[in-house]
């Protein structure tokens, strides 16, 4: 008997469109992930009742583990379609939209709000000019490596999806943002707008939105230390709280 992968994938052909569901049945081979799922079926779209359907609609990029671009509900857990092994999962394998940010059809979803936030936060080192300004400041190894391990965040937004805080309800930034004002105000250029960065962290939808669930932490994909970060942005908005009226 041969081999198959059943997949139930929860659809929507508009934003405001209702959701519906529809199985398909497509030929196993060994270490299928789920985005060669989903190119098989796009081959042709074909539910496992033999109706015809319209392709399915995601949203990828490297297939590397690095964009975020290909979050989805996998089995009723956030993580990444192109890491994730069929070998690995239950079948019917069911496949979801996130659900804290907004469908735009299918599979795929608009995270404009979280790159918003990033903004908001003025999470970036600020240049001036292109011109030659020489070395830059040196960093010491410790803070070198801590920077490192937050820098692989790639907004994928899994930590959102699992945070009882972040909802269309809310105006908690997350703890993704969070986590890009923690890294920022670490390097020494960084360092230089940190008071504006932790003004917009001590303002509405701001660090004390954070419940410490610590639900984020747990599903990161990158294993980012983001209870740390979350800490760390705590205590530097006290201290901005406390003696932030003293900088010039």
């Amino acid at each position: 008997m041969t081999k198959s992968v059943r997949l139930k994938i929860k659809r929507k052909d508009n934003p405001d469109a209702p959701s519906r569901w529809e199985e398909f049945e497509i030929p196993y081979r060994p270490s299928l992930n789920i985005i060669s799922c989903l190119m098989e079926i796009r081959k042709n779209p074909v539910t496992k009742d033999g109706k015809k359907t319209s392709p399915v609609v995601w949203e990828s990029s490297c297939l590397e583990h690095v964009c975020g671009a290909c979050s989805m509900i996998i089995n009723d857990q956030a993580r990444q379609a192109c890491s994730t092994l069929v070998d690995q999962l239950e079948q019917p394998i069911t496949l979801e939209p996130l659900t804290k940010f907004p469908t735009i059809r299918d599979l795929r979803v608009d995270r404009s709000r979280l790159f918003n936030d990033l903004r908001r936060a003025k999470a970036w080192i600020p240049i001036d000019g292109t011109h030659n300004l020489g070395p830059g400041p040196r960093l010491d190894a410790k803070t070198q490596e801590i920077r490192y391990k937050l820098s692989t965040c790639m907004s994928c937004g899994v930590c959102m999806e699992v945070c009882p805080q972040y909802s269309s309800k809310t105006a908690f930034v997350g703890p993704a943002v969070i986590n890009q004002v923690r890294l920022m105000n670490l390097h020494p250029t960084g360092a230089l707008n940190k008071h504006e960065r932790l003004e917009v962290m001590m303002g509405p939808g701001g660090i004390q939105d954070c419940g410490n669930a610590q639900n984020c932490v747990k599903a990161c994909p990158k294993h980012i230390p983001l209870t740390e970060s979350i800490a760390d942005i705590n205590r530097q908005t006290t201290w901005e709280g406390i003696f932030g009226w003293l900088k010039p």
